[in-house]
């Protein structure tokens, strides 16, 4: 009886797992979202622009054009998660969506999902037939840490005004895609001192909501304590903020099962481990739609 408990146990914490890391991941619906299988897949194969070219000459043959295209792979990495619990009552928490139990793992899963986003915006990209070759960030897509000021300075209208700019010189259009941009408790303060985004002078609506800024020039803000720092244009330590649309970042998923929920009769009284794992990895799509903005702390 008691093992056909656990097994209902275990399907409800799946269910309760899935459900509130969906809800508490940040990142995951702004990007695309796959399920993969293998040691690596291409969620998208690249294709180039082409160019119209003008006739000038009456019949003449037709000359074909051959558009560049790329193929773009993500990796995944394997990460997992256990918790032990002494007493068999407690499993009866696992029902409950609202238990430390579910919370718990629910956060951990969700931010990990998301730190696989994080860590793909910026580092190189994994390209090629086979996947072998690699694509780095594109240089001419960073907002400089100074940029619009005489130093360094952190998050800025004047630096999301030039983020947006490069991503409408790159063809980003808002009637088809929704633009981005990931930052962290510090840059959230820095834009509630900027005039431009809280006064209504500047503005034909509130921006803040419930004192949080979630939309400006257009951009959804995304808050995420992830963020990695590295080194900025002016060789100072900077938090590299990711200005990207949907197109530009992909999620592979290789496995999310249910909750292993078994008795660790190898522990002393033998208590229940509840054990969980997740496989997955992610990419840049496309170097066209994802921007970084330099920002001092």
């Amino acid at each position: 009886m008691s093992e056909n408990l656990v097994t209902l146990y275990a399907k409800q914490y799946a269910s309760n797992i899935e459900l509130l890391a969906q809800r508490m991941s940040v990142l995951q619906d702004t990007v695309t979202v796959g399920a993969h299988n293998g040691d690596k897949a291409s969620p998208v194969d690249q294709v180039g622009s082409l160019e119209m070219k003008q006739v000038t000459d009456r019949f003449a043959a037709i000359t074909p054009q051959a558009a560049p295209t790329a193929r773009r792979w993500v990796v995944p990495t394997a990460w997992d998660c256990a918790q032990l619990v002494d007493k068999f009552d407690k499993l009866k928490m696992m029902k409950d969506p609202d238990s430390a139990l579910v919370q718990t793992a629910a956060l951990a899963k969700a931010r990990k999902w998301d730190d696989l986003i994080i860590n793909a915006f910026f580092s190189a990209a994994y390209t090629g037939a086979e996947g072998t070759a690699t694509t780095a960030f594109t240089a001419g897509n960073v907002v400089g840490v100074a940029h619009g000021a005489a130093a360094a300075t952190g998050l800025t209208v004047a630096k999301l005004r030039k983020a947006k700019q490069l991503a409408i010189a790159n063809h980003y259009n808002p009637q088809f895609e929704q633009l981005y941009c990931v930052i962290n408790s510090i840059q959230h303060d820095n834009l509630l001192a900027e005039a431009q985004v809280t006064s209504l002078d500047f503005n034909d609506k509130p921006v803040l909501v419930d004192g949080l800024v979630t939309r400006f020039l257009g951009i959804n803000f995304k808050i995420c304590e992830g963020l990695q720092t590295g080194t900025d244009d002016a060789a100072g330590t900077s938090r590299a903020v990711p200005v990207y649309t949907k197109g530009g970042m992909h999620l592979g998923k290789w496995d999310d099962p249910e909750p292993d929920v078994s008795q660790r009769k190898d522990l002393k009284l033998h208590p229940w481990q509840i054990y969980q794992q997740m496989i997955g990895g992610a990419t840049r799509t496309d170097e066209t739609k994802v921007f970084k903005i330099w920002c001092r702390e």
